[in-house]
């Protein structure tokens, strides 16, 4: 699978570690020249300076054939608008944008579905449940 990951901070380095060892043509897109050059010497990965949500970005990266893109990056807003992007002028199959910020919360419970028809078919949010209260399965 081609994937883009937006974001190489702790998350995306980790899913770029884990995608890159299954061979997939793994893409990590960021703002940090050096935290890119550090992870394309540590896995079989392509690296692409740039800002997630910008259409650009998205297409130096490879969207224009990409089956996925993960949005990881710190912001909420960004890996909202990066997905986005994905569908509508790469037509990307699969994006999943992590939300971590208290909007989450509002997006997966009140209005998760509006937001996913915007973002279209294969729209995905993924939410750390320690991150919404009473949310942890078991709790």
């Amino acid at each position: 699978m081609k994937i883009i990951i937006l974001g190489a901070g702790r998350v995306g380095a980790s899913v770029a570690a884990n995608l890159a060892s299954e061979a997939n043509d793994v893409t990590v897109v960021d703002n940090d020249e050096a935290v890119l050059e550090d992870l394309k010497d540590r896995f079989d990965i392509r690296t692409v300076r740039g800002h997630a949500s910008h259409p650009e970005t998205l297409m130096h990266a490879g969207g224009e054939d990409a089956d996925m893109v993960i949005a990881v990056t710190d912001s909420d807003e960004v890996n909202m608008v990066a997905c986005l992007i994905a569908g509508t002028q790469s037509k990307v199959p699969k994006k999943v944008a992590a939300m971590s910020g208290p909007f989450s919360h509002v997006v997966k419970m009140k209005s998760g579905r509006t937001v996913s028809r915007l973002l279209g078919r294969g729209a995905t949010f993924y939410t750390p449940f320690n991150r919404i209260p009473g949310s942890v399965p078991g709790a």
